[in-house]
């Protein structure tokens, strides 16, 4: 949507391979093994230096019991295009969401706005974790005044028939959105012996350099330090991730530059109201 691998080429000079896998780091030769999915032929790249930026999946824990292909989970403009055609060709008359955060809330608005009957069951007391009880007592009246249901501190069983069953009630969902956090792309990483951190993060130093010489990471990949607390931790935010990319291109060029922490500032607009928060919350 943003770019082109023909823009990229022609305004910098870079040449984007899509639909080409790396499935392996090779330290000793200073190599990546490249699969192209077009060809189906498998090849060795070269590097003088690399920048991991997996980025974070979704996490799916076991719900569906039976049929799976009104499950969803959104990561990639894929999934987004995936779940717009199963709501345009099918009659979607109630969608039921897991999580509560912001994919979570975002989805729960688009659904919304199409017509559908839209419940977000949440674990915790409260929706959006990043804020406190009192702050999220106005989400909840904006997004049930607009219609939307909210299950909190539901415990979510099983998915089978068209059906979610959770620890107090059943709820009928046409699709589900499930939404309950991610977890940080590791495989690359894990199988070339580089160091991590928390829930398998990739561990950098403040110049974004992992614990192999010549490999940086940047992303929601990478454990970073909370800037308030100053202890390790992991913020999946596009505001840090473009500002480690930074930080990592201007190493590997021969500036000094150095990341000083996350402090996980994120903005969150639902219907005609917009949620904010930086810092840590009073719970955290």
């Amino acid at each position: 949507f943003l770019q082109t691998p023909e823009g990229f080429w022609s305004r910098f000079k870079i040449d984007v391979r899509t639909l080409h896998e790396v499935t392996k780091i090779n330290r000793e030769r200073k190599t990546v093994t490249v699969l192209d999915k077009n060809a189906g032929n498998v090849f060795e790249e070269s590097y003088d230096k690399l920048i991991l930026s997996p980025g974070a999946k979704p996490v799916m824990p076991d719900f569906c019991k039976g049929n799976c292909s009104n499950i969803f989970t959104l990561r990639t403009v894929e999934d987004t295009l995936k779940i717009r055609e199963f709501t345009d060709n099918y009659p979607i008359k109630t969608a039921v969401i897991i999580g509560g955060g912001f994919i979570g809330l975002e989805m729960a608005e688009n659904l919304k706005n199409r017509g559908i009957d839209v419940t977000v069951i949440q674990k915790g007391d409260h929706l959006l974790n990043t804020v406190d009880s009192d702050i999220a007592s106005f989400i909840h009246t904006n997004l049930r005044t607009k219609g939307i249901n909210i299950l909190l501190n539901a415990n979510v069983k099983s998915i089978e028939n068209n059906m979610v069953v959770t620890d107090c009630q059943e709820i009928p969902a046409d699709m589900v959105i499930v939404s309950v956090g991610v977890s940080p792309e590791n495989n690359l990483a894990k199988d070339a012996g580089l160091q991590l951190g928390l829930k398998g993060s990739i561990v950098v130093n403040d110049r974004m350099e992992t614990s192999v010489p010549d490999i940086y990471a940047v992303g929601d990949a990478v454990q970073v330090k909370n800037f308030v607390t100053g202890e390790d931790d992991l913020i999946a935010l596009a505001g840090p991730a473009n500002k480690q990319g930074r930080i990592a291109a201007d190493n590997i060029c021969g500036l000094d530059s150095h990341y000083h922490g996350s402090q996980g500032s994120s903005v969150l607009k639902l219907f005609d109201l917009t949620a904010a928060t930086t810092g840590i919350s009073e719970k955290k």
